[in-house]
C-alpha cells in the first residue's frame, strides 16, 4: 500500500441557495473569515468561495444543478453533519441561534466528555457544536455508553 503524505487537508465543500448570505451567516455565527469569492460577471451566483473557521477551510458555492451541485433544500436535506469544536460552546451556540440558526438538539454534557448541541443553519446544513469538558479514554467511553444503553 502506498504511503500517504501527512501534509494534506480535508475541507468540506458545501452548496447552498444564497452563498453570499451563507458567508455572512457563517461570519456572524462562527467568526468565519472570508478568504475570497468568485462571482459570475452579472453579480449573480458565487461559483466558488473559501472561508476559514479557526484553522479550517470551508468551500462554498451557490447551486449549479447542471454541474450536480445541489443544496440541502433541493435534495430534501443532507446526510452530512459538520462538527465544530470551539472554546465556549454555550457562547457560539447562542450566537448561531441569534444569527438565524435553528436548534435541533439542546446543549448537553455528554458521556464522552464533550458539551455538545446541534443546530441547522438557514441553508440546510447541520452543525454539531462542541467543547471538550473531560478527557475520556475509549475504554471509559465504551463503559459509559453501555451503562447509558442499559447494558
Amino acid at each position: 500500500m502506498p504511503e500517504i503524505p501527512l501534509n494534506f487537508a480535508l475541507s468540506p465543500y458545501i452548496s447552498v441557495k444564497g452563498a453570499s448570505d451563507a458567508i455572512a451567516f457563517y461570519t456572524a455565527a462562527f467568526g468565519a473569515e472570508e478568504q475570497f469569492r468568485l462571482e459570475e460577471p452579472d453579480g449573480g451566483r458565487i461559483g466558488h468561495s473559501e472561508i476559514r473557521i479557526g484553522g479550517n477551510t470551508i468551500m462554498i458555492a451557490d447551486e449549479y444543478p447542471d454541474f450536480g451541485a445541489l443544496s440541502p433544500d433541493s435534495l430534501g436535506g443532507s446526510p452530512v453533519k459538520l462538527h465544530l469544536y470551539v472554546e465556549d460552546v454555550d457562547k457560539v451556540f447562542a450566537t448561531a441561534l441569534d444569527a438565524g440558526a435553528t436548534e435541533l438538539r439542546a446543549l448537553k454534557d455528554e458521556f464522552y466528555g464533550d458539551r455538545t448541541g446541534t443546530i441547522m443553519d438557514p441553508f440546510g446544513h447541520t452543525w454539531m457544536l462542541a467543547s471538550k469538558r473531560e478527557e475520556v479514554s475509549p475504554e471509559e467511553m465504551q463503559k459509559r455508553w453501555q451503562q447509558m444503553m442499559g447494558g
